[in-house]
Order: C-alpha cells, then structure tokens, then sequence
C-alpha cells in the first residue's frame, strides 16, 4: 500500500498520525510540506479529496494568520490559497494520501479510515 504523508516533525498530532501508520504496518513517503510544499493544482486536490474547504485546510493558530488578517471570511479560496502557497506554515497538518481517500488527520485517529 503507497501511503504519502505531509508531515511536521514539530506537530504531535503528524507525529501520532505517523506513528499510526507505522503501527498498520506501512513505510510511508514521507514529505517536510514546510520544505517541500505541494503545488497549488495539489493542495487543491487534496482539499478537494477530503472533502474539506479551503479554510478548513488552513491553519489559523499562530501569530501569522493574525498577522495577514486570515480571519476575514469575505476572503475567497483563492485568497486564501495564495496565503497558503507564500507560506506553507498556514497549511493544516497532516494530509495523508492513501488508495482509499485523503484526510486532514485532525485528530490523528481519522487516519483509520483511509488505512
């Protein structure tokens, strides 16, 4: 089973996440979404797949979204991807690509479903 994971060492629940896959017995690919975003047409998808809006995509704890003024709800996706794409930190974590769907895994335990 191929199994991508976008993680943040710095996060616990990624952390918990890749430890729940490890324990289904898989080696995940594992990507520094910090070091190595995705494109904009994949975190799109990846939104998409989910089943999720953009905003709930976005991580809105820390000084930058404030900062940006993120919390504006008249801001569109665009707007909001284009946040995203300059900086990477205001992605929610971890997304976790499986054969049986994606999932935001927040919490961790909604991994399950897509193992």
């Amino acid at each position: 089973m191929s199994i991508t994971i976008y993680h943040n060492t710095a996060c616990g629940t990624s952390r918990k996440t890749l430890e729940a896959i490890r324990a289904a017995g898989v080696e995940p690919q594992i990507i520094d979404y910090l070091k190595n975003p995705p494109s904009r047409a994949e975190l799109k998808a990846m939104i998409a797949k989910a089943g999720i809006t953009v905003r709930q995509a976005m991580r809105n704890k820390g000084e930058l979204y404030t900062e940006l003024g993120l919390a504006d709800s008249t801001l569109s996706d665009e707007a909001l991807l284009d946040a995203m794409m300059a900086h990477p930190i205001l992605i929610e974590r971890p997304f976790v690509i499986t054969a049986k769907g994606v999932r935001l895994c927040r919490p961790s335990e909604l991994v399950q479903e897509i193992l």
